[in-house]
């Protein structure tokens, strides 16, 4: 691991962009309807029960990454093909990120741009940016986020004044009951993103002040979530529920119908650089988390000689990933969340924890 130390202003400015990511801008928690807000709300709260899984696992193992840990409890042979499944799985949620980002900046503002070249581009500066190190991220990241506070309090206020918000299309409340509000909640809304944060394990070990771990994960977890509620129940109150169910990108459909005295308009921009912002972060944590865990499992001196081999295959992979975006995002709401975020993100990590609770209450007992 580098010798370097993450200040816990920039573990909470890492983890509240990490969470927002593309589920600001793609259609989030639909499926249930008019209640997307509840079932995001709903879903927050399972994504915090989640975290107090990973955070006792980090308490008990503080100086190991998850891939040094998982070896600890399923042992050196079962552990370390866990860690790489853990390892390739990081690898494979990027290149999900960047299909997304690069499907967006196609369709809305670069739409005779080869999707290769945007991808190439966009990868090989979070490349660099992970060559030089986690604390460049972090303080990268101290910058971002209050541009990102300052793009989304100007994109709600003109959005707001612009009216075209009518939160009575958000009416009637539980109209369908509560069965699809749980059933979006659990588990797609908790394995994405809230599930998504089991990657900081790989990076709580350098946090300088890790006895603060628990209150900014859970600051970083609640105020996003908040944020995600709110811009759901925003796009419905804005497109309506069949116009919202049809788009691919609410977010930039809603900004996208402000006109203020036909001069303030065409703010799709807003979006953009949102999404900029954070998949660039999100991506750069999981590929970092991704490479951190190779180099540990396979002992390499530094991560650093694989970083780029690594972004050439989340460059690929991206690209590989679907024929379509139709077809991505089905696949993302499908399979990816039945067979690889429910394992992953819940079970394994609960697994983990009872295996090394049973195990130290033994040790205690035998003492």
């Amino acid at each position: 691991m580098e010798k370097a130390k993450v200040s816990v202003i920039q573990l909470f400015a890492l983890m509240f962009i990490f969470d927002l990511g593309t589920a600001l801008i793609v259609s989030y928690g639909i499926p249930a309807r008019k209640d997307a807000w509840l079932a995001v709300i709903l879903g927050m709260g399972g994504g915090i029960l989640l975290f107090f899984v990973y955070y006792m696992l980090f308490r008990q193992y503080p100086n190991l990454p998850l891939t040094g840990y998982v070896r600890k409890i399923f042992g050196k042979y079962l552990g370390w093909i866990i860690g790489l499944l853990y390892c390739l799985f990081f690898l494979y949620i990027a290149a999900r990120n960047v299909r997304d980002f690069g499907d967006l900046i196609v369709s809305s503002i670069l739409a005779e741009t080869p999707l290769l070249a945007i991808t190439l581009s966009f990868v090989l500066v979070i490349c660099y940016v992970i060559y030089l190190g986690i604390e460049v991220i972090g303080r990268t990241a101290e910058v971002f986020i209050v541009i990102l506070f300052l793009l989304g309090a100007g994109g709600n206020f003109f959005v707001l004044v612009s009216g075209d918000v009518d939160f009575h299309r958000i009416r009637p409340f539980l109209e369908h009951g509560w069965k699809p509000v749980l059933t979006t909640a659990f588990p797609p809304v908790v394995s994405f993103p809230f599930g998504e944060m089991i990657v900081f394990s790989m990076i709580l070990p350098y946090l300088n002040r890790p006895k603060l771990v628990k209150n900014v994960w859970l600051l970083s977890m609640i105020s996003s979530g908040l944020i995600l509620s709110w811009t759901a129940a925003l796009n419905l109150a804005v497109l309506g529920l069949d116009v919202m169910e049809r788009s691919v990108f609410p977010t930039l459909a809603t900004i996208g119908k402000v006109n203020l005295f036909d001069f303030i308009e065409r703010l799709d921009a807003i979006v953009v650089f949102t999404l900029l912002m954070t998949v660039f972060f999100k991506v750069s944590i999981f590929l970092y988390g991704a490479v951190l865990g190779i180099a540990d499992l396979f002992k390499l001196k530094s991560h650093k000689q694989i970083i780029f081999p690594t972004g050439v295959i989340l460059i690929f992979l991206s690209m590989a990933i679907a024929s379509s975006f139709s077809e991505h995002i089905e696949e993302g709401l499908g399979a990816t969340i039945k067979y690889l975020h429910v394992p992953f993100f819940i079970v394994l990590p609960l697994f983990m924890l009872a295996i090394s609770l049973i195990r130290n209450y033994v040790k205690k007992k035998i003492n």
